[in-house]
């Protein structure tokens, strides 16, 4: 592999596996964005993101002389880099509750996204991340019918967070059933219909559902 310094493109370290890489990988395909994505195991990563990424972390993206990394920076970033179509709202009070529903993801359920996967944790305590969050999901379930996508009329940034965990469920052995779950899986099929998630998908994702 080259140099990063030498590449000309937008260059997206990712990882297949990961429900973060997938995200900023949703929104590239959401914009339409020329990008060279690499995949790279998390266990062997390449000296060029130690170089330029001081917490050498997954994902990182290269942008020219730009390095960013974390995720929702990333995400951010995209979106005002490529404003169409724009994936925030225009108004600065629905700009904050977009950004107040990420943080929300993040704190209520990445944490036992992350616990599940790493499968490093007693197996009481991974059941108990998988039990939460399954109830978590349930307890929001009616909000998922109230608008096409969550909470808006139109494909967001916080659509971009929730996707990638929802298509994970059968990984993280979760099942919702279809009845109280209803809203939820009709926004599920709703999501991953669209051309954008289906491009943003890597092999190993695939796998998961098809």
């Amino acid at each position: 592999m080259g140099v990063v310094a030498k590449h000309s493109s937008m260059v997206f370290y990712s990882d297949g596996n990961d429900h973060y890489s997938q995200r900023v990988r949703l929104v590239l395909a959401e914009k339409g964005v020329a990008v060279e994505i690499i995949d790279v195991e998390p266990g062997n990563i390449p000296e060029d993101i130690a170089s330029l990424n001081p917490y050498n972390s997954l994902p990182t993206l290269v942008d020219r002389d730009l390095v960013l990394y974390e995720s929702q920076v990333i995400m951010e970033y995209l979106d005002e880099r490529f404003p169409h179509p724009p994936l925030l709202p225009v108004y600065p009070v629905a700009r904050a509750q977009s950004r107040l529903y990420v943080y929300r993801i993040q704190r209520d359920w990445c944490g036992f996204v992350d616990t599940i996967v790493a499968g490093r944790s007693k197996e009481t305590v991974i059941e108990k991340a998988r039990r939460d969050l399954r109830e978590s999901l349930l307890a929001i379930a009616p909000i998922f019918s109230e608008k096409p996508f969550f909470m808006n009329e139109e494909f967001t940034l916080v659509d971009c967070c929730v996707a990638p965990i929802l298509w994970r469920l059968p990984l993280l052995g979760i099942e919702l059933p279809p009845k109280q779950a209803k809203p939820i899986h009709e926004y599920m099929e709703r999501i991953f219909e669209r051309d954008a998630f289906r491009s943003s998908l890597s092999e190993i994702e695939f796998d998961i559902r098809d």
